[in-house]
């Protein structure tokens, strides 16, 4: 008997990585516990798992193998029950996830490289913007930005075709990058919320997004069902939303499509010398080009990469690539990993 005090009152390492006969004789008397169904493992919340999965690799890269408690308090078949369980849910995550931690984990240093070429590229566009840009015809494009705004009557003179598509076909691409950036675009590493950046690329195009670019940390924050349901992101879901859309920018691009040679040439030479029409050609540059990254951002994060992926190289057709696959996408409100989130985080 004093013996048996004096073990129970220190403290032993105990690892969990026994030799096979001693691990099967704990086996025997504390089974193994079943690991997760895949179907399963989204209830545990997103933020969850990703905060589980990062102590994990800390404690990997840290060299912490074995757990030092007096045996008083716990038993042996405790502490190996608790490494079992944790390498089950280890195992249990899917590619897709694991992919999420390692982007969501200390890689600061692409990160850092990002930004800087990004804030380098906004930067260019923007000294491009004011001090290169052609401008020969200031007067001309005041005259023009009335007329499309409807602040001139019937005078007479009619406007460019290609160019009237174009004006409305800017005003469809902020909507289809809120529909892709609120959902699945926010940033759950950064104070900096989206919506007033999305709110003044109504007025400033891409030139007003890319600063958000920027700033963006992915991954995004966990929805919960009550912000799917409410403004905006009900709007942002609607598949009418997204089908008017698509009905909108097609009936653009077959107007601009049917107009004759003559008419784009003429809007080539406006393009040289107007600095209103130069800029905006290359802000639907911008847009086109950066949309198919929050295409796949998107699709990743509604974790339909496997059943949507042939719409990754439509997505590089300019406007109708991504306004397609926001009619075609899930729905945020049909996939447990967004609306069980916030009850997950709750409890």
């Amino acid at each position: 008997m004093p013996t048996r005090r004096m073990l129970s009152a220190k403290s032993y390492p105990i690892s969990c990585h026994f030799p096979s006969s001693f691990r099967s004789l704990v086996n025997r008397q504390n089974p193994k516990p079943q690991s997760l169904p895949a179907s399963q493992i989204p209830v545990l919340g997103a933020r969850s798992r990703l905060l589980l999965h990062r102590t994990l690799i800390q404690r990997r890269v840290l060299g912490i193998n074995h757990v030092t408690l007096p045996l008083g308090k716990r038993g042996i078949l405790q502490i190996c029950r608790d490494s079992v369980e944790r390498e089950d849910f280890e195992a249990g995550l899917g590619e897709k996830e694991k992919v999420l931690v390692e982007r969501s984990g200390d890689g600061g240093g692409s990160d850092w490289t990002t930004s800087v070429l990004l804030f380098g590229l906004w930067a260019g566009l923007m000294y491009y913007v004011f001090q290169l840009a052609p401008d020969q015809t200031p007067y001309r494009d005041i005259y023009f930005l009335q007329k499309l705004l409807n602040l001139r009557g019937d005078d007479g003179f009619v406007m460019n075709q290609v160019l009237v598509a174009l004006w409305y076909i800017m005003g469809l691409w902020p909507l289809v990058y809120s529909m892709l950036l609120v959902p699945t675009g926010r940033s759950s590493r950064s104070k900096i919320p989206v919506w007033p950046f999305l709110l003044v690329s109504f007025f400033g195009g891409a030139y007003a997004l890319i600063p958000y670019f920027v700033l963006w940390k992915p991954p995004p924050p966990a929805v919960g069902e009550d912000e799917i349901r409410g403004w905006p992101l009900n709007f942002l879901e609607s598949k009418i939303t997204a089908a008017v859309t698509v009905a909108a920018g097609m009936g653009m691009i077959i107007y601009a499509g049917l107009a004759d040679g003559d008419v784009w040439e003429e809007f080539y030479q406006y393009f040289r010398e107007s600095k209103f029409i130069h800029i905006t050609c290359i802000d639907f540059s911008l847009f086109t080009a950066f949309s198919p990254f929050w295409v796949y951002n998107d699709m990743t994060a509604r974790r339909w990469l496997n059943k949507g992926s042939w719409l990754l190289p439509i997505a590089l057709v300019p406007f109708i690539g991504p306004a397609l696959y926001l009619l075609l996408r899930p729905s945020l409100s049909a996939l447990p990993v967004f609306t069980s989130s916030t009850t997950a985080e709750n409890d």
